[in-house]
């Protein structure tokens, strides 16, 4: 893989430096600063002309600053010959606005993705994005991962009772993942019936399907934010006699009063990605980080050969 140039953003280095590792081969040099006025600056410091480029830049917060620096780091690569360049995102911001939902509002996530086309990107490797249909935005190939089988493989050696799981849906918008999880680990499925009274106000009613009174109740999600939909929904399953309590997520994003709801959820277990690094504050003593450099490394591996990345899930 002579011909293959690992780049990384400032985002999470760490996660670069373990794909690299993964990898066998030297994480690239850029050098990435900023002018006195707050610009950012680049510059590639080896030569690519002609080489097989992937830029590893999640656009986690802050989201802007992450945004613009790939796009620039995308631009110094293309201006300096890259014969093709990948964006490696392992975590996609602005994600959650993909569709025109009420009037004179934009559809960002389009908006991110032709900024990443129009910067010069021939393909994308991300994971997990919040809305499937986002592949579509971008007008280059897209490779979408699953941190399900990471998360699964965590559940199924960690000696939970998984012959007593209940897999349970927090809202209606994620029976879909539920149901694969369940698929693969075993246990019955159960669905929060979330009503939401005002915008400020959200109310978990009931529970549709398998029972969770004395179950190892099992949420997953595509990503922890506010966390005020995750333990609104551990509040009620805590309300109905559920055992144990273990939620996992992709993205670990945990803005806003997200670590202190989770200090009151009450929950037995946290289990995130590296997808996003997280500061010491944000780390509780339930919480569990699982690795995805190697499914990234391997993803990668798969794209600079032109092989099949469907069959990671096979």
């Amino acid at each position: 893989m002579n011909d293959l140039k690992i780049f990384s953003g400032t985002a999470n280095q760490a996660l670069a430096k373990r794909i690299t590792d993964y990898l066998g081969v030297p994480l690239s040099d850029v050098g990435l600063g900023k002018f006195p006025d707050g610009e950012i600056s680049c510059k590639i410091n080896e030569d690519i002309r002609g080489r097989d480029v992937f830029l590893i830049q999640p656009t986690c917060p802050p989201v802007n600053e992450n945004i613009m620096q790939l796009l620039i780091m995308i631009d110094s690569a293309l201006r300096a010959s890259a014969e093709r360049i990948t964006a490696v995102i392992p975590y996609f911001g602005y994600a959650r606005q993909d569709r025109k939902d009420e009037g004179r509002v934009p559809i960002t996530a389009k908006l991110v993705a032709n900024l990443i086309t129009r910067a010069g990107a021939n393909r994308v490797l991300t994971m997990d994005l919040h809305a499937a249909q986002i592949q579509g935005f971008f007008d280059v190939p897209v490779d979408h991962l699953y941190a399900a089988p990471v998360l699964n493989d965590h559940f199924l050696h960690s000696g939970i009772d998984l012959a007593n799981a209940v897999i349970v849906s927090p809202d209606e918008g994620s029976i879909k993942r539920a149901l694969g999880h369940a698929k693969r680990i075993g246990g019955t499925v159960a669905i929060i019936d979330k009503r939401r009274t005002s915008a400020e106000t959200t109310v978990q009613a009931h529970i549709l399907g398998g029972q969770v009174e004395g179950k190892v109740a099992l949420m997953f999600d595509d990503m922890i934010s506010t966390a005020g939909s995750i333990t609104g929904a551990a509040k009620t399953l805590h309300e109905h006699g559920a055992k144990e309590i273990h939620v996992a997520a992709t993205h670990p994003v945990l803005c806003g009063p997200a670590i202190e709801r989770l200090k009151a959820a009450k929950l037995d277990s946290l289990v995130v990605t590296d997808s996003i690094p997280l500061r010491d504050d944000q780390v509780l003593p339930q919480t569990r980080v699982l690795g995805i450099a190697p499914l990234l490394g391997e993803a990668i591996k798969r794209i600079h050969r032109n092989e099949s990345i469907s069959r990671l899930f096979r």
